[in-house]
């Protein structure tokens, strides 16, 4: 007997039977909307984690920290430490080191250095501004402005930065009066001071003995004011937060031909390392820096040689170890509660071609003993199981686009955890899966049956009654 044969003659006895194999199929149906829905809700939470993490920047840069003190490393690192006890500071020949790492595709050094600045009656103190390079500055996302050029002290402003203004003569600022400070970056320029430690000194000085005083000795002047210019602002509002929010960028030459400008040769630049007499360093100890790896795949592999060789590392593919582990574990248990109600739907499919065999037993006596294949008869009853499964499976994926429709339009996780976007996601994959998994349910649930008719006796079927 040919196959389509089989195929027609399988269809014609599931439609002699059409309010059985309606509720059968219904079974499938639920059994098979239930997995898609709960796998895509497991599919939405990982990809919703995944946008997220990677919203706050690259998934290929790694963050290195010196494996001392400096930069905050032992607060900030991910793992590493320094196996002599010498400092292992981060210098222009500790870039170069990184640069020569199998699978690195580039290296930002970043200067941070703590700034007041200035424009009109408004301040701002501590102030981060960060000297990068410009494969640095090329991730920055633009909302006003440009990029500063190869040695420019044009300055990148934070889009949250103006929060940290307040005005001199008050006192009073945005989170005092909950109204952002009338501070233009983009078209007046600003003050920058750099020497915040003769900053404070020269307004503790006045405060004690009072500009008037002609105590010389006990007065410490004001440092030098530079002034500066920003040439662009990161995109977003003052209330969006993001990786670029809070400091002010600019070209790392610029920031370092600007320090030799505001310090004297030998002298202590605040926020760098001196030596064991407390002098300066003959070098510039860079804050942190950034490495750029070609490929996801070898990130992990880069981290631990920068590990060995003594410094704090970290990058977004720990985080995003961490929320994959959850993600699968979400979707393990979703999907198993999903799994339940198919295999009560394949419970009802081998008691349908049990139901069906007992009925048609003469059926099945007369077509042996016409010399019908045993494998014809067997596939039949396969095929009639796999048709199950087949129609309640294209149903089901059906039935879960419009469920999951309703809940990405009802139930959204941006207020709660600040994830944004569908919550159920159903991608192409899962459906053709779907479907395929709910014909493997119905032929397997199917397969005892047709083997039992395949077995069965045909004089003891034609005389069956």
């Amino acid at each position: 007997m040919r196959f389509p044969d089989l195929v027609i003659m399988s269809i014609n006895n599931l439609r002699r039977r059409k309010l059985r194999t309606v509720l059968t199929v219904l079974g499938v149906i639920i059994g098979t909307a239930s997995i898609v829905v709960m796998v895509s809700l497991g599919i939405g939470l990982d990809q919703m984690f995944m946008e997220q993490i990677s919203s706050w920047g690259s998934l290929t840069t790694i963050n290195v920290y010196s494996g001392s003190s400096y930069g905050n490393a032992v607060m900030i690192g991910g793992g590493g430490s320094s196996k002599s006890s010498d400092p292992t500071y981060i210098t222009d020949d500790v870039i170069e080191q990184f640069g020569r790492l199998p699978h690195v595709s580039g290296v930002s050094p970043v200067l941070e250095i703590n700034v007041v600045m200035r424009q009109g009656a408004y301040e701002a103190q501590y102030l981060s501004l960060m000297g990068v390079s410009q494969s640095f500055l090329e991730q920055i996302p633009l909302g006003e402005g440009r990029l500063p050029e190869p040695g420019e002290m044009g300055m990148v402003v934070g889009n949250t930065v103006q929060q940290n203004f307040y005005n001199s003569k008050t006192g009073r600022g945005y989170w005092d009066t909950g109204e952002l400070p009338d501070v233009d970056f983009l078209n007046k320029p600003l003050f920058v001071i750099f020497d915040m430690d003769a900053y404070f000194q020269s307004k503790n000085s006045r405060g004690s003995y009072g500009d008037s005083s002609d105590d010389s000795q006990t007065r410490v002047k004001p440092p030098k004011k530079y002034m500066m210019d920003g040439i662009g602002l990161v995109e977003g509002g003052p209330q969006d937060y993001g990786t670029y929010s809070y400091g002010v960028f600019t070209d790392i030459d610029g920031l370092k031909a600007q320090l030799r400008k505001a310090f004297k040769r030998g002298t202590v630049i605040p926020g760098q390392p001196t030596n064991k007499k407390g002098k300066a360093l003959p070098y510039l100890v860079y804050s942190r820096a950034q490495i750029y790896v070609d490929d996801m795949e070898y990130v992990k592999d880069v981290q631990a040689q920068v590990a060995d060789m003594g410094f704090q590392v970290n990058s977004r593919m720990d985080w995003m170890e961490s929320s994959k582990q959850q993600s699968q574990m979400i979707q393990a248990v979703l999907g198993g509660i999903g799994a339940v109600s198919l295999f009560v739907a394949a419970i009802g499919i081998a008691n349908t071609m049990m139901m069906s065999i007992y009925e048609r037993t003469k059926e099945i006596g007369v077509m042996k003993v016409l010399g019908c294949d045993m494998g014809n008869i067997r596939n039949m009853f396969l095929i009639e199981s796999g048709f199950i499964g087949f129609m309640g499976g294209v149903i089901g994926i059906v039935l879960s686009y419009g469920i999951s429709g309703i809940i990405n339009k009802f139930v959204s996780l941006e207020e709660t955890n600040g994830l944004v976007g569908n919550l159920s996601r159903i991608p192409p994959w899962l459906s053709i899966s779907a479907i395929g998994f709910a014909i493997f349910v119905g032929m397997a649930a199917g397969f005892m049956p047709a083997m039992r008719a395949m077995k069965l006796s045909p004089l003891a079927a034609i005389r069956n009654d």
